[in-house]
């Protein structure tokens, strides 16, 4: 890290070439050769829609869930303080109503936006040096509301809270692995592993409060002494993931299973739970299972949850395939699917030579390549509901939830107006972005006048 108006010599340069470590160190080094596949189109696993049968049951509603955070300074004397603002939004978009304006040579926005319904999750949570109420430390300032957040936050006045929720999916985990070793206390000073419960509960050690949501490890993620935008981020991650088990539990306990044959939900992002948290993923697992048996029932076949990835490694990896060795983009046939293996995920995109599938703790849905009918680049990712649907050795179109079905809503969904998104995820990222220079002023001014308050108080 270079001093204000330093300027870097060419001497540590000199001592790096001439190091005769630092070379025989990078005699050892060497690029990953990627396979001769790597940049073509393996035809044993590429799908056309044309191919393959639809149920005829398309919804006519489509649920997005997409969430956004930003972290703001708070002027309290100490260096580094700043607060975490995050929401989680769901747009339901009548795609019904949607077609019918379609149709008119100019549609009128503001009855486009009136087939648009929202609901959305926003919270401000500690982080560095911030103290809530008479909590001893920042950590556990957020842990405390991180649980109230949550035990405050439904999606139905009279249904279920978010917490409740949750806890449904920390009793999966309980049950299930009972043998597991917990975590270390959350308690700052005790040495001693953690005590699950529900709800608000005593630790044995300190008779501090302990809370349900400690399971989460989120306040692992605080960073004492620097911003914590890791943290905020995995927990608006959590939150969206919780969202749509929320959503779907208040689907059932409001006796609405029926209507799930006409609900596509959609998150923004991949259909995984990430970092301390990730055992959240084989809970989410079992209760999708669940809930989607118990709708199968009723409607007679499987729920279309779909995750969308805008981003990362496997859109890269998706753009350098529909590119021809010219460098002219067109090479993927439009209206086909490109079906993944855990095999080719190794060789291709992610290298690794584990013996556990790719995603295998994280992910409840494996991932897929679709060049939409308008030509966008889309990387969905299918829920699964089965074991034969996780089994990454091989890539069958029946392992992938009503694949043909899934299909013709991304070529309805596709936007023009932004690449590689879909319709109901604009709007819902619209509900839940804060803008970055705006929200950060407006925060900030928001998060001092509470501090200031609070002192005068």
């Amino acid at each position: 890290m270079s001093f204000e108006g330093e300027f870097a010599s060419y001497e540590p340069l000199r001592r790096i070439i001439e190091s005769q470590r630092i070379n025989e160190r990078l005699q050892e080094l060497h690029v990953k050769k990627v396979s001769p596949s790597a940049n073509s189109i393996s035809h044993n696993n590429l799908v056309s829609k044309a191919s393959l049968s639809q149920t005829g049951r398309q919804p006519d509603l489509v649920l997005a869930i997409d969430g956004s955070y930003q972290a703001a300074p708070v002027k309290n004397g100490f260096p580094c303080a700043e607060c975490g603002y995050v929401t989680v939004a769901s747009v339901l978009l009548d795609l019904k109503k949607a077609k019918e304006l379609e149709k008119n040579e100019f549609i009128d926005p503001k009855r486009f936006r009136e087939t648009e319904k929202s609901s959305s999750f926003e919270a401000v949570f500690p982080g560095c040096n911030i103290i809530v109420g008479n909590e001893p430390d920042a950590k556990s300032s957020l842990r405390k509301v991180l649980y109230e957040e949550m035990n405050n936050c439904h999606v139905f006045e009279d249904g279920e809270t978010l917490l409740d929720t949750y806890e449904a999916l920390l009793k999966i985990k309980m049950e299930r692995t009972s043998n597991v070793r917990p975590p270390m206390s959350p308690i700052e000073g005790n040495e001693h592993e953690m005590t699950y419960g529900y709800g608000i509960y005593e630790c044995p050690q300190t008779h501090r409060p302990l809370y349900s949501t400690d399971a989460l490890r989120l306040h692992e993620l605080m960073n004492p002494s620097s911003t914590c935008g890791e943290m905020y981020g995995q927990i608006m991650s959590t939150i969206e993931k919780l969202w749509l088990i929320h959503i779907l539990r208040s689907f059932e306990k409001n006796k609405w299973l029926a209507t799930l044959r006409r609900v596509a939900f959609v998150i923004d992002g991949p259909l995984a739970v990430f970092s301390t948290a990730s055992w959240l993923t084989n809970a989410i697992k079992e209760e999708i299972r669940r809930i989607n048996d118990e709708q199968k029932k009723i409607n007679g076949t499987d729920m279309m949850i779909i995750g969308l990835e805008k981003s990362g490694t496997f859109f890269n990896h998706f753009i350098s395939i529909d590119t021809d060795s010219n460098g002219v983009p067109g090479n993927f046939p439009t209206q086909s699917a490109f079906l993944l293996t855990d095999e080719y995920i190794k060789k291709n995109i992610i290298y690794s030579d584990s013996a556990k599938p790719f995603g295998q703790d994280t992910y409840f849905g494996r991932k897929f390549f679709y060049k939409a009918k308008s030509g966008q680049l889309l990387v969905p990712v299918d829920v699964c509901y089965t074991d034969y649907q996780f089994n990454l050795n091989t890539a069958n179109p029946d392992q992938y939830s009503r694949l043909a079905d899934a299909m013709e809503l991304l070529d309805h969904m596709a936007s023009s107006r932004y690449p590689n998104s879909v319709t109901p995820l604009i709007s819902a990222h619209a509900e839940a972005a804060i803008p970055l220079n705006l929200g950060r002023r407006l925060f900030e001014s928001i998060a001092n006048d509470i501090i200031n308050q609070n002192n005068n108080d």
